[in-house]
């Protein structure tokens, strides 16, 4: 399914009547119907062939999935919720299964907070832990904040994105936006900014919580543009990591962490020709076992890869590897 030279494509709008001038249209008028809330995130429209006036398509760039895309693929997503590969370089969905039914993201959702952060703070900005980083949900990981501690952003984001900590991930939404909800307000303004309508989030780690959801392709559409900031695409390659912070005395506290990335563990190969460039993981009760990938094949084309809602974490590296094995060159 690719998303360019097609005439027009609209997913989640309809073109009501001629009416009100669209800029950057000449003298052609639309009168589009938008909601954030249909059930293809976004809305799409790719610019007609015989005509040099239409709009300017929102997704030219971008892979587009408004439905299960199977054929010709030889992928067992039978025990995932949702599973999606996409061609960066091609603008190509490969693979598409539920892509646009909302689940919960686990960790997952750490690659918004991620955003977010770096487009709103600076790497050497310096925080300091609330009691709130104090993690009480049983199995939540940490990276052992306590209240006082101080952790700048470039140390925080390590946390969050190698161990998924989600005490990190508290730090810095307080520390970016003055509160957690504030900070998840704007994870959802800059969702909906990149055309990921179709999903929610309040709060910056994934623990389970009513109205916490995402789509696969929401996914890919933020973990598309987040590997645009340096810092994120060097956090999401590295198997470990290890860092020197400060307590509330003042004293150095040190922090060594490892992946949580089978692949970038060694403990699990992918297939030939494919490399694992890096991901993230995410795992709870209710959305089971998650990850998204970002890998290279041997002539060099970039390729991500996301599974939500798989039934153990064996399970989904026996999927991903799978999925994987549809890139061809």
């Amino acid at each position: 399914m690719k998303c360019t030279n097609r005439k027009i494509l609209l997913f989640g709008i309809s073109i009501l009547a001629l009416g009100s001038i669209l800029a950057g249209c000449g003298n052609q008028t639309y009168d589009m119907a938008y909601s954030p809330d249909y059930p293809v995130s976004s809305y799409r429209m790719d610019k007609a062939e015989e005509r040099a006036d239409t709009a300017a398509p929102f997704a030219k760039d971008l892979c587009i999935a408004d439905g299960d895309v199977l054929t010709n693929t030889d992928v067992d997503m039978s025990q995932a919720g949702s599973a999606a590969l996409f061609s960066i370089d091609d603008n190509i969905t490969i693979y598409a299964k539920n892509a646009n039914e909302q689940m919960a993201p686990a960790s997952l959702t750490k690659i918004m907070t991620a955003l977010v952060a770096l487009k709103y703070g600076s790497p050497d900005d310096v925080f300091t832990a609330s009691a709130n980083v104090r993690m009480t949900e049983s199995g939540a990981t940490a990276c052992g904040l306590r209240e006082g501690d101080q952790m700048t952003l470039t140390q925080a984001m390590h946390a969050l994105l190698i161990y998924s900590a989600n005490d990190a991930a508290v730090l810095i939404a307080e520390g970016i936006a003055g509160s957690v909800e504030a900070f998840c307000d704007l994870m959802n303004q800059e969702a909906n900014a990149l055309g990921a309508t179709n999903c929610h989030f309040v709060n910056p780690h994934g623990l389970t919580a009513e109205e916490h959801y995402i789509t696969a392709y929401d996914m890919y559409l933020i973990f598309n543009e987040a590997l645009k900031y340096d810092l994120i695409d060097e956090i999401i390659r590295m198997p470990s990591y290890t860092t020197v912070y400060k307590d509330k005395e003042g004293n150095d506290k040190e922090l060594s962490i490892h992946s949580t990335n089978l692949y970038l563990q060694g403990q699990k190969n992918a297939p030939e020709p494919v490399t694992v460039i890096g991901g993230k993981t995410g795992t709870t009760s209710a959305a089971k076992n998650c990850l998204i990938l970002l890998s290279r094949s041997s002539s060099g084309k970039s390729y991500i890869s996301v599974i939500l809602r798989s039934e153990s974490r064996d399970i989904l590296y026996e999927e991903m590897t799978d999925l994987l094995e549809e890139i061809k060159n």
